[in-house]
C-alpha cells in the first residue's frame, strides 16, 4: 500500500522543487510510474479477498479496480491540463499539479480504508481540492456558483452519514469493514431505524448522483477545467457507488422495502436525463447529463442487492469512468480550438482532424454501450438483475438504452459530421499529446474486453 502512497505524497515536493521547464514532464513521468506500479494490486495472493492489509488500509476485489482507476487518471489529467495552464504563472501551475496529487492521495485513502470513519473523512476531504480546482481554474464567470452548489449539496448529504456511522459504532462496537460483517445483525424495526437507513445512503446517492439531487453535477462539470471534469466524472462519482456497496451489508433487513422510491427515481432518472441530453446545445453539459443517466443504472444495480447487480454496477462504474473522461478530453480539444462549447459552432471537424474524429467515434460508441465493450457487460448485468426483480423495469431500462444510443449518435454527428462552419478560419492541428491521452483512455477499455474478470468484484 505504502509503495503507492509514499511516491504519490512525494510528488508534492517534487512539483515545487523541479525547475519550471521540467515541471510537466517530471510530474507526468512520476505519476505514470505510480500508475504502472498500482497495476500490481491486480494479483490476488490471498483466499479471503483482502490483500495488502495493514491496520487501517487494505485492498479487496471491490476496491482494487477503483484504486487502479484513480492512479491511472492522474497522469492523464496532467497530460490534458498542460495546454490549458500554459499561460498561468509557474507558481499557479505548481499549485494546480499539487491539488491534483492531493486529490489522488485522498482517493487512495478513501478506496483502501478498512475503517468506515477513515473512509468518511477522506470522502469529505476530496471536496477541498476539487472545490479549489473548480473555483480557481474554471472557465466561466459562473464557476463560484457551481462551486457553492457542489459544496452544499455534498455537505448537506453527508452530515447525516456521520451521525449514522456514529450510531452504528455505538450499537455494534466497531466500524471496521473486516469485522462489521460478523457482528450481530441489527434489528431494524423502529421509525428511527428507517431514518438511520436513509442517513446512511443519502450521502452516497447525492454523490452518485441520483436523479433529483443531481443539479450540482452539470454545473460543476461545465464550469470545471478539464482535469476537474475528468476526475469528477471518472472517480468522484464512483465514491458514491463504492460507499453504498460497502454499507449495504449492514443495512440488510430494511433495504427490501425502503429502496423502492430510490430505485424508481434511479430508473426514471435514466429516461429523464437521457431526454435532457437529446436537446442539449452545450457539449460539456450533454456529457455531464449522460453521466447522471449512467450512474442511475449503477444505483439501481446496487439497490437491488443481487450478485449480478453488484457486478454490473462495478463493471459499469469502471467502464463509465474511462469513457466519460475520454469524452471530456475530446470536448476540451474541441474547446481549445474553437473557444466555444456550443456544438453547432464546431461541427464538421472530421474533414479537418480525421484522426481526432476516429477517437470521437470510438468514445461515442463506448458511451452507447457497443458490444463487446465493458459498458455493455455492465448494463446487461444490471438490466438482467432489475428484470429479475420486476419485469416492468424492462420498459424503463430498454427505453433508457434507446435514448442513450440516440444522444450518443447525436453527439458524434453534431460535432464531427456536416458542413464546416464559416467562422473557423485557422485551426491548430491535433498534437501527439492529445492522441496519447485518448489512447491511454480507450486502450484499457478495449483491453478489458479480453479479461473482464479484473473488474467483476467479489461476486463471482
Amino acid at each position: 500500500m505504502l509503495k503507492i502512497l509514499i511516491p504519490t505524497l512525494m510528488l508534492i515536493p517534487t512539483t515545487w522543487l523541479t525547475p519550471s521547464k521540467w515541471l510537466w514532464p517530471t510530474a507526468l513521468l512520476h505519476s505514470l510510474m505510480i500508475a504502472l506500479f498500482s497495476l500490481q494490486w491486480m494479483k490476488w495472493p490471498s483466499e479471503t479477498g483482502w490483500a495488502a492489509l495493514n491496520t487501517t488500509m487494505g485492498t479487496d476485489p471491490l476496491s482494487t479496480p477503483l484504486l487502479i482507476l484513480s492512479c491511472w487518471l492522474l497522469p492523464l489529467m496532467i497530460l490534458a491540463s498542460q495546454n490549458h495552464t500554459t499561460k498561468d504563472p509557474v507558481n499557479r501551475q505548481r499549485t494546480y499539479v499539487m491539488l491534483l496529487t492531493l486529490l489522488q492521495v485522498f482517493l487512495i485513502l478513501a478506496f483502501s480504508a478498512t475503517e468506515l470513519i477513515l473512509f468518511y473523512v477522506m470522502f469529505e476531504a476530496t471536496l477541498i481540492p476539487t472545490l479549489l480546482i473548480i473555483t480557481r481554474w474554471g472557465n466561466q464567470a459562473e464557476r463560484l456558483n457551481a462551486g457553492t452548489y457542489f459544496l452544499f449539496y455534498t455537505l448537506a448529504g453527508s452530515l447525516p452519514l456521520l451521525v449514522a456511522l456514529l450510531l452504528l459504532q455505538n450499537s455494534t462496537g466497531t466500524l471496521s469493514l473486516l469485522t462489521i460483517q460478523y457482528s450481530n445483525p441489527l434489528s431494524l424495526l423502529l421509525y428511527a431505524d428507517k431514518l438511520w437507513w436513509a442517513g446512511c445512503l443519502l450521502a452516497f446517492l447525492v454523490k452518485m448522483p441520483l436523479y433529483g439531487v443531481h443539479l450540482w453535477l452539470p454545473k460543476a462539470h461545465v464550469e470545471a477545467p478539464i482535469a476537474g471534469s475528468m476526475v469528477l466524472a471518472a472517480v468522484l462519482l464512483k465514491l458514491g457507488g463504492y460507499g453504498m456497496m460497502r454499507l449495504m451489508a449492514t443495512l440488510e433487513p430494511l433495504t427490501k422495502e425502503l429502496s423502492y422510491p430510490f430505485l424508481i427515481l434511479a430508473l426514471w432518472g435514466i429516461i429523464m436525463t437521457g431526454s435532457i441530453c437529446l436537446r442539449q446545445t452545450d457539449l460539456k453539459s450533454l456529457i455531464a447529463y449522460s453521466s447522471v443517466s449512467h450512474m442511475g443504472l449503477v444505483a439501481a444495480g446496487i439497490l437491488i442487492q443481487t450478485p449480478w447487480g453488484f457486478t454490473g454496477a462495478l463493471i459499469l462504474m469502471i467502464a463509465h469512468g474511462l469513457t466519460s473522461s475520454a469524452l471530456f478530453c475530446l470536448a476540451n480539444t474541441s474547446y481549445e480550438r474553437t473557444h466555444s462549447r456550443t456544438m453547432i459552432l464546431a461541427r464538421g471537424m472530421q474533414m479537418l482532424l480525421p484522426l481526432m474524429a476516429a477517437w470521437w467515434f470510438i468514445a461515442s460508441l463506448a458511451n452507447l454501450a457497443l458490444p463487446p465493450l465493458p459498458n455493455l457487460m455492465g448494463e446487461l448485468f444490471i438490466i438482467t438483475s432489475t428484470f429479475n426483480w420486476s419485469p416492468w423495469t424492462l420498459l424503463l431500462t430498454g427505453l433508457g438504452t434507446l435514448i442513450t444510443a440516440g444522444y450518443s449518435l447525436y453527439l458524434f454527428l453534431m460535432t464531427q459530421r456536416g458542413p464546416l462552419t464559416n467562422h473557423l478560419v485557422s485551426l491548430e492541428p491535433s498534437h501527439s499529446r492529445e492522441h496519447l491521452l485518448m489512447a491511454l483512455h480507450l486502450l484499457p477499455l478495449l483491453l478489458l474486453v479480453l479479461k473482464p474478470e479484473l473488474i467483476w468484484g467479489w461476486t463471482f
